[in-house]
């Protein structure tokens, strides 16, 4: 059985974590808009200025990295399937994708972004890539950059050229509470570690996830009785179950505005997995 402190769980995922669920409120640097010319011609949609006060609103997802040359650096895409992806939330600038979760203070003033120093986590990896790449973007953040936050048709972007004349840029995604347009609640759903069959509206021969809700004091200690196991009828947004295995879960539930026809009224989407175990049939 692998359990992690709810306790500790919680104070990692609000200082290290982006969720899925994750991570995800709003920043509160002052508002400032940058505004870059907008291309001659017709084919190419002109750009539409962002405010920092945006930057909480999306996950920023590492799209291009150059050095001053113009050279690629490879050593920041050692996860080609998960890019790295930065979230800026309470005034933190929080890292994942790489080899451990890296955190530190931020500050935006005149186009010039700061990142204070970053902590980290202390998981090894053993891909030599991947644990180099802690460290490539980590230096790279750290200390101030020129930092640009456009739009060019309907996906945001945001540019960083670093001390070091190194240019990244991140591609916009928006965060659920953007999505949803609200902070959501945060819900525990214990989930058991087979699916059973179930009677879905919009899929025959559909196999759910059984689960139940759990409750927590201020310090991360189960009260209450867990009631009865009920199939849940939708997919949870960033959990992949697998079979044989029990999960205690942190999710971030909303309300889904004028949801189609058979279609669930609420999201749920994962912040965090609390307790995991392995169930021996």
């Amino acid at each position: 059985m692998k359990c992690l402190p709810l306790a500790l769980g919680l104070t990692i995922a609000l200082t290290a974590c982006s969720q899925p669920s994750n991570p995800e409120e709003r920043t509160a640097t002052p508002g400032h808009a940058t505004t870059a010319a907008a291309p001659a011609g017709d084919a190419v949609p002109a750009t539409v200025s962002v405010k920092t006060d945006d930057l909480g609103k999306y996950h920023w997802l590492l799209s291009e990295a150059m050095d001053s040359g113009g050279k690629r650096i490879d050593a920041l895409f050692a996860r080609p399937d998960k890019p790295l992806q930065l979230d800026f939330t309470d005034q933190r600038i929080n890292v994942s994708n790489a080899c451990n979760r890296l955190g530190g203070g931020y500050t935006v003033e005149s186009e010039q972004l700061h990142v204070n120093p970053m902590a980290a986590t202390m998981m090894a990896c053993p891909d030599p890539a991947l644990s180099a790449l802690d460290g490539a973007i980590s230096q790279r953040l750290q200390g101030s950059s020129k930092m640009s936050l456009q739009t060019s048709g309907h996906t945001p972007q945001l540019r960083l050229v670093t001390a070091s004349n190194d240019t990244l840029v991140f591609n916009g995604e928006p965060t659920a509470e953007t999505r949803y347009g609200s902070q959501g609640e945060t819900v525990f759903l214990e989930v058991a570690a087979d699916t059973k069959p179930c009677s879905h509206p919009l899929m025959p021969n559909a196999e759910c996830l059984q689960v139940r809700e759990r409750t927590y004091d201020a310090q991360g200690v189960a009260t209450g009785t867990p009631g009865e196991w009920q199939p849940l009828y939708q997919s949870i947004e960033g959990y992949t179950h697998e079979p044989g295995v029990r999960n205690v879960l942190r999710l971030k539930r909303y309300d889904v505005r004028n949801p189609p026809a058979d279609a669930p009224n609420k999201a749920y989407v994962l912040d965090m997995v609390v307790e995991s175990e392995t169930v021996k049939k």
